[in-house]
C-alpha cells in the first residue's frame, strides 16, 4: 500500500519570505505556484504557502512538558541523525527558535528530541525524532 501524503495550506504574509525560508532554509523544492501561492515539497507532502496578511496571526499556546508550545504547528517526524543535522543547519541560518532544541519527556513514553521554529509569517513548525519510534502513538 502506497503511504498516502497529506496537503496543507497556509497563510502567509509574504512569498518571497516564504520561498527563502521553506525552499531555502529547509530545503523544500518549489513546486507550481501562481501571484499569491507557492507549492513546496515537504519531504514528499504537498505544502502550499498562500499570499493571505490578514490571516497570518500569533496562535495560543498550551503547556506541554513545561514549555509553552504553539496550539497551530505542522512539522515532521524524522530520524535523530536528520534531527540533530536539521538542528545544526536551523542554528547556522539563523533560523528564529520558538523552542530550542532539546529532548522532552525524558525517561518516560513517547521521549523524544522536538524544536520549534516560526517562518517569517509567524507559522509555527515542530521537527521531533523519538527515541523509539514504536513509541510515537504510546499511551
Amino acid at each position: 500500500m502506497v503511504q498516502p501524503r497529506f496537503h496543507l495550506a497556509f497563510p502567509v504574509t509574504n512569498l518571497a519570505e516564504a520561498r527563502a525560508f521553506y525552499g531555502g532554509l529547509l530545503g523544500c523544492p518549489e513546486g507550481r505556484s501562481a501571484d499569491d501561492w507557492v507549492d513546496f515539497d515537504f519531504h514528499g507532502h504537498q505544502i502550499v504557502a498562500h499570499l493571505a496578511p490578514a490571516d497570518a496571526a500569533a496562535v495560543s499556546t498550551n503547556a506541554v512538558d513545561g514549555e509553552a508550545v504553539p496550539v497551530r504547528h505542522f512539522g515532521l517526524i524524522l530520524s535523530r541523525d536528520d534531527w540533530n543535522a536539521l538542528a545544526a543547519r536551523l542554528k547556522a541560518g539563523g533560523a528564529r527558535f520558538i523552542i530550542e532544541p532539546q529532548t522532552r519527556f525524558v525517561g518516560e513514553a513517547g521521549e523524544q528530541a522536538t524544536m520549534f521554529i516560526a517562518d517569517p509569517s509567524g507559522n509555527a513548525l515542530e521537527f521531533k525524532a523519538f527515541a523509539d519510534e514504536a513509541m510515537i502513538f504510546a499511551k
